[in-house]
């Protein structure tokens, strides 16, 4: 297929180098000028969508969106009517219907396409898409899915693949924190992780997040597989869904505050993994000085 990738950071640039080894046509932009082997790299993001099939998008966030999509140099000016737009980027679900509504009006189809399974999975071409929009647009795409994933969940109508992204990473935030706190605990009683780690692997509470931050917790190793500021961006988006909806979600809210808004005030934590967060709690039980970015 002739397909633009817009966005090459830590997720994007891989699923988009996947493209291109599964043979198809691709032309990629990013904000800051990057190239990926065998891609056509474009000036601006209507550059790279111009004659295109399907258009990709993974960015940070809902301005960095509408900006690579409607901005004056956005892909609109460049998409020909019919063609696809596929959104991997975490964002507002509301804010998204009215970027496909933005889109329909040029004659172009649209879905919400947000991923899980972090750079591990980019990289590797082993991605879970969670998918909002029209199956016979689904079909459209399903060779660039296939190339970038290995699980493709149609969750809805437009909007409700985002839904379930944040609901999805509203599990890995109480996950990682549960696991956080139990080890910050134990470790203050006495208990050393490595023997946490072995008793939590052989019970019942194992669990997939525990097994992939093992390695990057035990080795105090943050470099950013999925960087702070995005899952407390992530984190707002939870929050704001939730009072759009009359949600209740005290527990995260919880979270947010003590954790995450001390964590984004600290120089530097916003580019590191968010598993960075148990520092700050090994920090407020005295098992190490204020915890620091070198």
């Amino acid at each position: 297929m002739r397909v633009a990738f817009l966005g090459l950071g830590i997720m994007g640039g891989p699923m988009a180098a996947n493209l291109v080894k599964a043979g198809h046509e691709v032309s990629v932009w990013n904000r800051t000028p990057k190239s990926i082997e065998g891609a056509t790299t474009a000036a601006t993001p209507a550059e790279a969508a111009k004659g295109k099939e399907a258009v990709w998008v993974c960015v940070s966030d809902t301005k960095a969106v509408q900006s690579v999509l409607f901005g004056a140099q956005g892909a609109i000016h460049g998409l020909e009517s019919g063609a696809v737009v596929v959104d991997s980027s975490t964002i507002s679900p509301s804010a998204s219907i009215n970027i496909m509504e933005g889109l329909q009006e040029k004659g172009c189809e649209f879905l919400d396409a947000p991923v899980t399974g972090s750079k591990v999975a980019a990289e590797s071409g082993s991605l879970i898409f969670m998918i909002g929009g029209a199956v016979h647009n689904i079909e459209r795409v399903e060779p660039l899915l296939r190339a970038m994933g290995k699980k493709v969940i149609h969750m809805g109508e437009n909007g409700k693949g985002l839904s379930a992204k944040l609901a999805q990473n509203m599990n890995i935030v109480f996950m990682y924190e549960g696991l956080c706190e139990s080890l910050t605990l134990a470790r203050k009683l006495g208990v050393a992780p490595e023997k946490m780690f072995e008793l939590i692997e052989a019970s019942m509470i194992r669990s997939g997040v525990a097994e992939y931050k093992k390695p990057f917790i035990l080795n105090q190793d943050y470099s950013p597989n999925f960087p702070l500021k995005l899952m407390h961006k992530d984190i707002h988006l939870m929050l704001d869904a939730a009072r759009e909806n009359d949600v209740k979600l005290p527990g995260l809210a919880e979270i947010d505050k003590v954790i995450y808004e001390e964590a984004a005030s600290r120089p530097g934590f916003d580019d590191l993994d968010y598993a960075v967060t148990i520092a700050l709690l090994e920090e407020m039980a005295g098992l190490r000085t204020k915890a620091k970015v070198s």
